[in-house]
């Protein structure tokens, strides 16, 4: 009785949900069913692109946690704040030390540093001229 009388509330306040709304909770329902018909053992086996459909239909549309069954609410909720810190960690990452030289810079640099010896070193031309200073 309690659920003919809920069936026929939802009946009633159907047509004022937005079709878009509507069409979320269809998909959620009918995702459910995909999932329901994978159980094995008596326990249902979520794969990852299930939780991200979930995600992002909870993403989409609150709503949707009121029909959702397969899952807790909180659940889904977990879910959704988990994957958010991982793209913000992933967002956040440091790219790692100082940039790569390339080969050929390398090379100029090493070739500069021979033909130009630092000034006071023994090797330096003028220094060398004058007694060092």
């Amino acid at each position: 009785m309690i659920a003919l009388l809920c069936f026929v509330l939802a009946v009633l306040v159907s047509p004022f949900k937005s079709k878009s709304r509507l069409e979320a909770e269809n998909a959620a329902l009918r995702h459910q069913v995909v999932v329901l018909h994978r159980m094995v053992h008596r326990r249902v086996r979520l794969t990852n692109s299930d939780r991200l459909f979930f995600v992002q239909l909870y993403r989409w549309f609150r709503s949707v946690l009121k029909v959702i069954t397969v899952i807790r609410p909180e659940t889904l909720i977990r879910w959704h704040r988990a994957g958010f810190r991982r793209y913000r960690r992933w967002k956040s990452r440091s790219n790692g030390g100082r940039p790569q030289i390339g080969t050929e810079l390398r090379a100029l640099i090493r070739q500069m540093s021979i033909e130009n010896p630092p000034v006071g070193s023994a090797a330096h031309p003028r220094r060398a001229a004058e007694g060092g200073v």
